[in-house]
């Protein structure tokens, strides 16, 4: 029987990248976004190209009562969630803390934590039934180190490494692993978002060595969500070779 799989911002970068990585496995995948034109041109493209069943969820995370209303939408056949992957999440600005925008800095919080939050309590009872399941948050090694004007990004990403920890304690009786996956520098969408549309900006960000590119984060995602019942990855931090940390590059 085939598995399922809930990927919360699933049309670009790290999300688009593992609902491919898993479809191609045959893994039925319930995608979600902000962007119902993405999320429908998405589910066309993964039917056909790899035979599998899609369902699409549309609603911003930062909104509770749309992601509760969504998980609840779902038709019966597809409530046994296998694994979800807590995805969506953005960095917006690069300022110092006395400089930041206090928007950015909403956004970043509802989304990255609360956002992260609510997609979990709500897909848990559904996990919990079964005494079967497994969460893979996506962090990020800002999440590891603070760097120069990360402030907020990098609060929001330790945030999700708390947040896992605590997960994956609370969890334990119900048989349900958590898993966190820390990426580095990886050439997505991420850095576009983060500059507010200035790709020529965005680009800089990976000039001079090779980074990670979304696919190596699907494949990552992967391989945790297809060990042997009794195994968990709990924590993983994983950098391009020109990548140390949060902060040290070799350009």
């Amino acid at each position: 029987m085939p598995k399922t799989i809930l990927i919360t911002g699933a049309t670009s970068g790290f999300g688009k990248a593992i609902a491919e990585t898993f479809a191609a496995a045959k893994w039925n995948c319930i995608i979600t976004g902000r962007r119902a034109d993405r999320l429908d041109s998405l589910a066309t493209e993964l039917q056909q190209k790899f035979g599998i069943a899609v369902h699409t969820l549309c609603f911003d995370v930062q909104d509770r009562k749309a992601v509760f209303a969504a998980i609840e939408s779902l038709p019966q056949n597809w409530q046994s969630i296998d694994v979800l992957v807590n995805n969506a999440g953005l960095a917006l600005g690069r300022d110092s803390f006395d400089q930041a925008n206090l928007d950015d800095w909403d956004t970043m919080m509802d989304t990255n934590v609360k956002g992260l939050m609510y997609v979990s309590k709500a897909v848990l009872p559904l996990m919990i039934a079964r005494k079967s399941g497994h969460i893979i948050n996506i962090g990020s090694t800002a999440g590891k180190e603070v760097y120069k004007d990360g402030n907020a990004y990098c609060a929001s990403k330790h945030a999700v490494d708390a947040i896992s920890k605590a997960m994956r304690i609370d969890l334990l009786p119900h048989r349900i692993k958590v898993t966190a996956i820390h990426p580095g520098a990886a050439e997505t969408e991420f850095s576009i978002v983060r500059f507010k549309g200035d790709e020529n900006k965005a680009a800089t960000v990976y000039e001079g060595y090779q980074p990670l590119v979304a696919k190596d984060i699907a494949d990552t995602a992967f391989y945790c969500a297809n060990l042997p019942e009794h195994v968990c990855i709990n924590d993983l931090t994983i950098t391009c070779l020109a990548q140390a940390n949060s902060f040290y590059l070799h350009k």
